[in-house]
């Protein structure tokens, strides 16, 4: 367990730099430079070296690395996940005042959250504002990092039915309450304060709304943890430390950490886009390689899409599928899908199992109950763009889309593990064989 807990502390800690998208791909970068990786721009040429690692980011919130050890690499090995997570929006003129006395921020929800988890607790706001400059628009992170605003629940005396079962009206019930006989656009101000500007200079903003709780680890062993945005910030950090761990001679390792997979991954730089397309075929083509080589290293090539799975949930064991269900702590979840919303098949389930296997990590399978529709990932979008052998996995976690989930204290380092062996191998396929370097 001290492994396992020591890596736990140590996503807590990326979770809590990371509270939106922005912040999360600022936190990976971080950790990229540290290690001597530089930084390309797709509005530039470019031209990398053998053994050199490098990442690229696009919108501010997708980043993809690589590492190309030997320009003569014989195929692509991916790792997908995604920096967004399900959460409440600030939009444009976000203060607005209720009853004269009250000044609330205007909301609107962004992907499939739980929603009355989002009361009585408190939040704040960060996120990217756009400020004109005498040289041009800049972007600059922002996070107000304190206990700024808050949703509160109806009183039970004025609501009788709360507890018989409720639907919320976000305009309405999730607007969150920011403050009291303020005068004038205060959280404008505040927020230019934040920014180091006057009001005056922000032209336009992408703030988000989200979960002040902290991290914490409990339970009867200590077994457990909790904290926001598990789903998916659990795998990007774990796939990052496994690309940091090093790659095989004979790949060209690369590592992506896209947005906007809790609305459909349809964006300038979701699984959808063409940015994994456009970074492969630019690697390609910087070590000398035509579009024949190309279309070779895809077709060898394998792809991982990381995003979390439902454990099941003590309190409804029925919604789950009777036999193929996955516990936190029972290592790495194998996804699949009949009508593919997940990409595993067969071959690509056996080259998990078989990395597993060599890693020293357990794997369980997921499967959604054939009544109770799950969720979908990048895998299959990002495959629309870029189609590689791919498997979808992930670690088992409780209370998904809540601004505060579960999941095990081990499963981190399980994921770790597989992929590090993942990175270090070479997967080849010949003809109907596939086989390991």
């Amino acid at each position: 367990m001290d492994a396992g807990l020591n890596r736990t502390q140590e996503l807590l800690a990326f979770i809590s730099e990371s509270p939106t998208p922005y912040h999360a791909v600022a936190a990976v970068e971080r950790r990229l430079l540290a290690e001597g990786f530089v930084r390309l721009h797709e509005a530039e040429h470019w031209e990398p070296a053998a053994g050199q690692g490098y990442f690229v980011v696009r919108g501010g919130t997708s980043l993809l690395a690589f590492r190309v050890q030997r320009p003569d690499f014989t195929n692509f090995q991916t790792v997908l996940c995604h920096s967004d997570s399900p959460c409440l929006r600030i939009k444009e003129n976000g203060q607005m005042t209720a009853l004269k006395r009250y000044a609330r921020m205007n909301v609107e929800k962004y992907g499939g959250l739980l929603m009355a988890p989002w009361l009585d607790r408190p939040l704040s706001a960060a996120g990217r504002v756009i400020l004109e400059t005498e040289s041009g628009l800049e972007e600059r992170l922002v996070d107000f990092d304190r206990d700024l605003m808050l949703i509160p629940n109806v009183a039970i005396h004025m609501d009788r039915k709360a507890n018989e079962g409720k639907k919320y009206e976000v305009q309405k019930d999730l607007l969150p309450l920011y403050g009291q006989d303020l005068s004038g656009d205060t959280f404008m101000v505040q927020l230019a304060g934040l920014a180091g500007c006057r009001p005056e200079q922000i032209l336009s903003s992408d703030l988000v709304i989200y979960n002040r709780m902290k991290g914490r680890i409990w339970g009867a062993e200590r077994e457990f943890f909790s904290a926001p945005r598990i789903d998916d910030l659990q795998c990007a950090f774990g796939g990052l430390c496994a690309f940091l761990g090093g790659s095989h001679p004979d790949t060209a390792a690369v590592f992506a950490v896209l947005d906007h997979e809790e609305v459909g991954s349809r964006s300038r730089q979701g699984a959808d886009s063409t940015f994994l397309r456009d970074c492969l075929g630019r690697i390609n083509g910087a070590f000398g390689r035509d579009g024949e080589q190309y279309l070779r290293a895809v077709a060898e090539g394998f792809q991982i899409s990381a995003d979390n799975a439902q454990a099941v949930a003590p309190s409804h064991p029925e919604k789950y599928d009777p036999v193929n269900q996955v516990f936190m702590n029972d290592g790495v979840v194998i996804k699949y899908h009949g009508e593919q919303k997940y990409t595993t098949d067969g071959l690509s389930a056996a080259v998990v199992k078989r990395l597993a296997a060599r890693a020293g990590v357990p794997v369980q399978v997921y499967t959604n109950h054939s009544d109770v529709g799950g969720g979908s990932t990048l895998g299959n979008l990002s495959n629309s763009q870029v189609s590689f052998l791919s498997a979808d996995i992930g670690l088992a976690q409780l209370a998904m889309h809540s601004p505060y989930e579960t999941a095990g204290v081990r499963d981190t380092e399980y994921l770790v593990k597989l992929l590090e062996e993942y990175y270090r191998s070479c997967i080849c396929r010949d003809r109907g064989r596939l086989y390991w370097k």
